[in-house]
Parts: structure tokens; C-alpha cells; sequence
């Protein structure tokens, strides 16, 4: 009786067999395998950035200026029939509107620790808020939201888009051109704001914007 009890001893002391180097290789390929499918989950697709960069071309232009545009041509120019004093009011329109899009890109959003959203204007200082009530808690920091060159470039190109809408316009070429302009100056009108058209939104494409402010489409981001 006592070698038995002996032996399994001997035996409960044992230690136990390593696993094989085959299963070690497995569970190391397995693991890689999870971290790959990780990091690819997390990485944006090639389709995803795509969308999301066509997306950003709708902050070309603020909504509300455009609209106001299509609202207030036809009525400005007398539906592309103007007389000096038509002319002239059609003018002031154009300069507002342009000054309007030059003016919205340097304007940005914010959410409070209230909930709610408010809107400024970028300066080298960070976000002069317009609407934040004097009450309200201290606002956040701002200084992220700071006035940069790339909003200037951004004006530029929301300019030069609104002049390719105006130089499309049959209201506002009729107004400056007459109904039969030559067929020179119509070739111009239809390469020209093609190509302008093309440019910027390539431009905008490369270098998006990442300011939501007055008059522009409301985004995850300035929620």
C-alpha cells in the first residue's frame, strides 16, 4: 500500500506538459489576425473617404446666401430685362451676396456646457460668440477655432463659386448682356464657369473646411 500511495504522489507533483509549439503558433496567428481586423475596422475606406470629401463641397456656398440669390434674381433684374436703375440694384444684390459668402467662412459653432448651440466668428484669438448670452456658464475654450489662412482660401473659393452661379444666372446674363449676347462672350459664359466650377471644388475637395457657421449645412461635427 505505501508504493502505491508513493507513486501518486510522485505522480499529483508532476508539472504539467507545456503545449506544443504548434498550438503557441496558432494562438500567435490568431491574435494577429484579430489586431488586423481591428485596425481595419477603424481605418476608413477608400468609398468612405470619398463620400465624405464630396460631402464637404455642399460648404462651398451658404445655403441661406444662395437661396436668397434664386429668391431675389429674377425680381432684381426684372427677369433679365434691366434699365439703369434695375442694373444697379442687381449690382448691390451681387456685392451683398458675395460679401456674405466671404463673411460666413470665417464663422463657426460651438456646443455650451448648456446643451446649446451657439455661433461666432473666428479671430486670431479663438471664436468671438455672437448669441452666447451673458448669464449663461463660461463658455469653452475657444482658441481651437482661431483665425487661420486656410479660412481665407476658403473665402476666396466660395467667392469665386457664387460668381460662377451669378455668371449662369439667364436673369443676371441677360441683365448685364442683353438676351443675344455674341458668340464669343457665350462661349466664355460656358467654359469659363465650368472650369472655375471644377477647380474650386477640387481645391475644397483637398483642403475641406472644417468650420459649420452661419448659413452653412448643419454637420455631427458642430453638434
Amino acid at each position: 500500500m505505501r508504493p502505491a500511495a508513493a507513486t501518486t504522489s510522485a505522480e499529483q507533483q508532476q508539472p504539467e506538459t507545456p503545449q506544443p509549439q504548434q498550438q503557441q503558433d496558432d494562438d500567435e496567428e490568431q491574435q494577429q489576425q484579430v489586431l488586423q481586423d481591428q485596425q481595419q475596422q477603424q481605418q476608413p475606406s477608400a468609398l468612405s473617404q470619398a463620400l465624405t470629401s464630396t460631402a464637404n463641397l455642399a460648404n462651398l456656398l451658404p445655403t441661406g446666401t444662395l437661396l436668397a440669390f434664386n429668391l431675389l434674381s429674377p425680381t432684381f433684374t426684372n427677369h433679365g430685362a434691366c434699365d439703369a436703375t434695375t442694373a444697379l440694384l442687381t449690382r448691390g444684390l451681387l456685392a451683398l451676396l458675395a460679401l456674405s459668402c466671404a463673411l460666413a467662412s470665417f464663422t463657426d459653432s460651438l456646443r455650451a456646457p448648456d446643451g446649446r448651440v451657439y455661433y461666432g466668428v473666428a479671430t486670431p484669438r479663438g471664436l468671438w460668440l455672437l448669441d452666447y448670452p451673458p448669464g449663461a456658464p463660461p463658455p469653452p475654450d475657444t482658441a481651437r477655432y482661431r483665425l487661420a489662412f486656410i479660412d481665407f482660401v476658403h473665402a476666396a473659393l466660395s467667392l469665386a463659386v457664387f460668381g460662377v452661379v451669378a455668371a449662369r444666372d439667364k436673369n443676371v446674363v441677360g441683365c448685364f448682356l442683353g438676351p443675344n449676347p455674341g458668340r464669343e462672350t457665350a462661349e466664355v459664359l460656358d467654359i469659363l464657369p465650368l472650369g472655375v466650377g471644377v477647380l474650386c471644388s477640387l481645391l475644397f475637395v483637398a483642403f475641406p473646411t472644417r468650420r459649420h457657421g452661419i448659413g452653412y449645412p448643419v454637420t455631427n461635427h458642430s453638434s
